[in-house]
């Protein structure tokens, strides 16, 4: 039977198969158990949001906000931080509103007024041995990038963090840092997390971990594709693109609306309760 790191590996492009051998064989579990650890009522701070071509890609926002609905449901509380677009994309939650300049202080400021229980980082650009923040093709994205890599570079070692990726710049890479170098042509990001989710779509890691959330916990949790196409195409009605194709379609990352259902599906017979 197809395990759920199975699922969210399926259709793979840009080498995240490779990396699996130097994670955990159930990353999504351990995710999971990481999250049901964290006391009931307290604060997660989420953060998404990777821009393509000046606007947040689809990939992302999808699968933090089904975590988030899922954190709620487990008695924690979501917060969102990410630059002002998230005001519109994350209406229904808090969101802490950073920007390209806000410097440690200003996160320093939002740990000490949340003090999260746990921090999590899904399709978020991460910065990178170069010190720059750059996309799959190697263009910076800094100028329109917050530095939210603060955020888990001032908690390390202090609040547990996850981070989900998809290519090798996204925030948490930074603990497969030697097996990216060996693996793919891509310089990686530099910043860690205690448990990482890899992925061929991020939103499907995401989806992942609320499935192991389900399986677990057994409470209905994970989203259905008719809630996941609906948030897609409001996100692409305030100008999310395609982060693969630049285009401004209900799509992610060059993937149809079919092939994220057959995801949804297969994650839901996995995790069936």
């Amino acid at each position: 039977m197809a395990t759920v790191e199975d699922v969210i590996l399926s259709y793979s492009r840009r080498g995240m198969t490779l990396l699996r051998p130097y994670l955990p064989k159930d990353y999504c579990g351990d995710a999971a158990d990481e999250i049901l650890s964290w006391p009931k009522g307290g604060t997660v701070l989420l953060t998404t949001g990777f821009f393509v071509d000046g606007q947040p890609e689809t990939d992302g926002p999808a699968g933090t906000v089904s975590l988030a609905h899922a954190l709620r449901r487990l008695g924690l509380v979501p917060v969102f931080v990410c630059e002002k677009f998230g005001l519109d994309y994350f209406s229904g939650f808090e969101v802490e509103v950073v920007s390209v300049e806000d410097g440690p202080d200003r996160y320093q400021a939002i740990l000490d007024k949340h003090e999260p229980v746990g921090i999590v980082a899904i399709e978020r650009c991460g910065i990178n041995e170069n010190d720059d923040y750059a996309n799959m093709r190697g263009v910076s994205v800094a100028p329109l990038t917050s530095k939210v890599d603060y955020l888990f570079e001032l908690s390390q070692g202090r609040i547990p963090s996850i981070g989900v990726g998809d290519g090798g710049n996204e925030i948490g890479m930074g603990s497969l840092l030697d097996a990216i170098h060996d693996e793919l042509p891509i310089c990686p990001c530099r910043t860690k997390v205690d448990r990482l989710v890899i992925a061929t779509v991020s939103n499907w890691g995401a989806y992942g971990i609320v499935a192991r959330l389900q399986e677990k916990t057994r409470k209905s949790l994970l989203p259905s594709f008719v809630d996941v196409r609906s948030y897609l195409r409001r996100t692409v009605a305030l100008g999310s693109v395609d982060g693969v194709t630049k285009e401004n379609i209900v799509g992610v990352d060059g993937f149809s609306l079919d092939e994220e259902a057959a995801v949804l599906r297969a994650l839901e017979k996995v995790a069936s309760i």
